[in-house]
């Protein structure tokens, strides 16, 4: 089962330049949890912070009693083998095979014979559905095999929490998908803490139970899906439903005469919500909530349509009818 990571007050900034300032959520035991934001707002640098490889400015980051910011590098080391961490591109070694690539961190990090590194590592692949493939190089696979070879590596040592830097970059909408649904699986057959830095909507409307965006040096709001795919915060509003109008702009804050160009306008309706994916055997993950659970105990009204089947979702910056 998954941990909690209760992250207090923190802030980074690399020389003069503030990444992000006072950022405070609870990624609660057990569920998914999607971070969005616009390019260059520090989400990469939140996972490596998560890990110990990056030390912030100030702040903690509590997982079992500890405080992965003040500990020393020993206790460090023992901490990160709480965690599996799947890297934008694999991050496979080229000249190993998958079968190698996948055993590296049992042979790094325990003391298990070959015979018991053979049966964790043919047990992952299986998982992620790279059986046949293990003699293949890195490079004669497509971007989806390595990037599902890339999960089978960080799962070998049955981390409790699993960090995913963009899972989807570089594929298809159909292989986004596929990893998708593998993601929502693993979740319901491990029970691990996991956390997504994504820019797809699609995913982030429809996997995770909790949604958290980052924003202009700051945390904008954390909390479960139908929160922010309900909310009408303007940021919020306009990044989870891919829309032109709002706060962001190409480049990242609009100056005020373009928001002044704006504030006459209508905005569009928010689309509804759709159900939120369930695993392929259409089992209730232990940590998923009811449909429109949210919504009815706080009191809010969602979009009409939502928690439908085929649940509209936004298309090219505008709510979809």
């Amino acid at each position: 089962m998954g941990v909690e990571i209760a992250i207090r007050g923190l802030t980074k900034s690399f020389g003069r330049q503030v990444i992000w300032r006072d950022v405070t959520l609870t990624l609660p035991a057990g569920e998914i949890s999607v971070l969005l934001g616009p390019s260059g707002t520090g989400k990469s640098v939140l996972l490596k912070t998560l890990v110990g490889l990056l030390r912030p400015d100030s702040g903690s980051i509590t997982i079992e009693g500890r405080d992965v910011c003040r500990l020393r590098e020993r206790d460090l080391y023992e901490v990160r083998k709480l965690f599996g961490v799947l890297f934008q591109d694999g991050a496979l070694f080229g000249s190993m095979n998958l079968y190698d690539n996948v055993a590296f961190p049992l042979r790094e990090h325990t003391r298990k014979s070959e015979k018991e590194v053979r049966s964790i590592v043919m047990e992952k692949m299986d998982l992620v559905g790279l059986i046949g493939a293990e003699d293949k190089l890195p490079g004669e696979l497509s971007g989806g095999m390595r990037k599902r070879a890339g999960l089978a590596r960080a799962l070998v040592l049955d981390p409790k929490i699993i960090l995913f830097d963009e899972p989807d970059s570089g594929l298809d909408p159909v292989r986004t998908a596929f990893l998708n649904q593998l993601i929502v699986d693993l979740n319901q057959r491990i029970g691990a803490t996991i956390l997504i830095v994504t820019h797809d909507i699609n995913t982030a409307r429809t996997v995770p139970d909790n949604i958290g965006l980052l924003y202009h040096r700051h945390l904008a709001m954390f909390g479960p899906r139908e929160m922010l795919l309900s909310s009408t915060e303007p940021v919020v509003r306009q990044f989870l439903n891919a829309q032109r109008e709002g706060p962001i702009g190409m480049s990242e804050e609009k100056d005020a005469d373009e928001l002044a160009a704006e504030s006459g306008r209508e905005l569009p309706p928010l689309p509804p919500i759709p159900l939120q994916m369930l695993p392929s055997d259409g089992v209730i993950r232990t940590t998923q909530r009811e449909p429109g659970r949210w919504c009815r105990e706080n009191g809010v009204t969602p979009p009409p349509g939502s928690f439908a089947a085929g649940a509209a979702l936004p298309v090219h910056g505008a709510a979809a009818p």
